[in-house]
């Protein structure tokens, strides 16, 4: 058992890197399973672990019968992400183009989740990718939005630029 937690650990498989979360905020079932749970759709919300004054909501759908009931089912790829500007945005850090704000696994070994962050310099705009990936064969399929950095109140607004490294 100590073996299979250090692989996960080895190949970076264990729940949420970087941001704290998820959280859940509600599902709704989409599939009725009669003995066994039903399949779901799930939506999570995450703050990004750089950039104060964000939060992104993300739904999957989860399977049910047994082996979502058992955890070893591989989940699809179909992932939506809307990311909104909740107060003032400051930076606690340099980001490169790209970095993880959040991951988790979406099967028991070979596929994972990961919400990705970069700057517009140009338009001084935050904007976050989610896909999935596998250790062979990725999807396609994947979900950006945008935040435009806007003033708070009497702050101003800062800019994405001064924080990214290329």
């Amino acid at each position: 058992m100590r073996l299979l937690a250090a692989l996960f650990i080895l190949l970076g498989l264990s729940a949420p890197a970087l941001a704290d979360g998820p959280d859940l905020i509600f599902k709704k079932s989409t599939v009725f399973k009669l003995l066994t749970p039903d399949s779901k759709l799930a939506v999570y919300g995450v703050d990004d672990p750089v950039v104060n004054g964000v939060a992104c909501h993300y739904t999957v759908p989860e399977k049910g019968g047994v082996s979502g009931m058992l955890g070893v089912a591989e989940e699809v790829s179909d992932i939506s992400l809307a990311c909104q500007q909740v107060g003032p945005i400051s930076f606690k850090s340099k980001f490169e183009q790209g970095d993880v704000v959040f991951r988790e696994r979406r099967s028991l070994i070979f596929k994972k989740m990961q919400i990705v962050r970069g700057c517009d310099v140009k338009r001084n705009v935050l904007v976050y990718l989610v896909y999935s990936d596998k250790i062979v064969e990725g999807s396609p399929k994947n979900s950006t939005s945008s935040v435009p950095i806007m003033p708070w109140g009497d702050q101003p607004a800062q800019k994405c630029s001064d924080w990214v490294t290329n």
